[in-house]
């Protein structure tokens, strides 16, 4: 195996394993748990099945698809994006850079959303996802839901994000059945039928400032800006989606949204003059204000 700069070059002549692929991908990317995920991608393989091709060549297809891969992730390229693919709770979700990177701390979202149905009364639920991105949050609560008991919309203004969370819908077997992808602003995508009957409304919206000094230059060099920011402090989208809710809910329905840090009285005071009563802030596994859940209340 020759080198060119820091990287690896393939030839005919090459007789390396994956094993020692590892060691010297390592040494570039400067991690060895990225490394191996890198390897694992190249080689088409699973971490399960990682210690079965250990002892195997390398094709040059291969080496050159990992020398590509490095290229890109050491030149600042998000990792998720560079791989095509991340976990998500229990999903093995699509993602590039026409999408958000699904983060752990949304992971959550969808628990607080799971517990509210377990304790509602046994019957179909209708879910609205809005700006859904990936998918990550309504097919997540399609899968781990018995099958049939939801159906869910996963909405998305971006075309983009609706061709992604239709590619990771069809992945999801036979729960995909009861899941649809609409594409338009906010409620503007959803049917008119669901005026008034939806059990949850849920959403991880923009919701940092433009001027948000904390945002790491990798995600704001990135990430899709719409899909990360918004005006009035960030605000601007969540009071969208909660002053639409009261209209789109059941009385007794769900709201449960993610927020940035900072914005928990904001989003708090806006749910309570949207009507909203049980309003609560659930914090991320950081101990930060994160999360807001509401139920509609019965109308005036």
């Amino acid at each position: 195996m020759k080198k060119r700069g820091n990287f690896p070059e393939m030839s005919n002549e090459d007789t390396i394993t994956w094993r020692e692929m590892l060691v010297s991908t390592t040494d570039i990317v400067g991690d060895r748990i990225i490394a191996k995920w890198l390897c694992e991608h190249a080689a088409g393989v699973d971490t399960e099945e990682w210690i079965d091709v250990l002892d195997e060549k390398v094709t040059a297809r291969c080496g050159l698809h990992l020398d590509a891969m490095m290229r890109r992730y050491l030149e600042g390229e998000p990792l998720q994006y560079v791989l095509g693919r991340w976990a998500f709770r229990y999903l093995d979700l699509m993602v590039d850079q026409r999408v958000l990177i699904p983060r752990p701390e949304t992971e959550q979202l969808v628990e607080l959303v799971l517990t509210f149905l377990q304790a509602e009364p046994s019957h179909q639920k209708s879910i609205v996802d809005l700006g859904t991105g990936t998918g990550a949050i309504g097919l997540s609560l399609l899968q781990e839901s018995p099958l049939g008991s939801l159906r869910v919309w996963l909405t998305d203004a971006s075309t983009d994000a609706t061709d992604v969370a239709r590619a990771n819908l069809a992945g999801l077997g036979r729960a995909a059945m009861y899941g649809h992808i609409a594409e338009g602003s906010w409620y503007e995508a959803l049917p008119n039928k669901l005026r008034g009957n939806l059990d949850v409304v849920v959403s991880n919206p923009p919701y940092i400032a433009p001027d948000d000094t904390e945002v790491e230059d990798q995600v704001r060099n990135w990430e899709p800006y719409d899909a990360l920011f918004a005006h009035e402090r960030g605000l601007s989208e969540l009071k969208t989606i909660i002053n639409g809710a009261p209209e789109w809910l059941r009385t007794g329905g769900l709201i449960a949204v993610e927020m940035g840090h900072t914005q928990a009285n904001d989003v708090r005071e806006l749910c309570r003059v949207a009507g909203f009563v049980n309003v609560v802030v659930h914090q991320d596994a950081t101990g930060r204000d994160r999360f807001v859940t509401a139920v509609s209340g019965p109308a005036e």
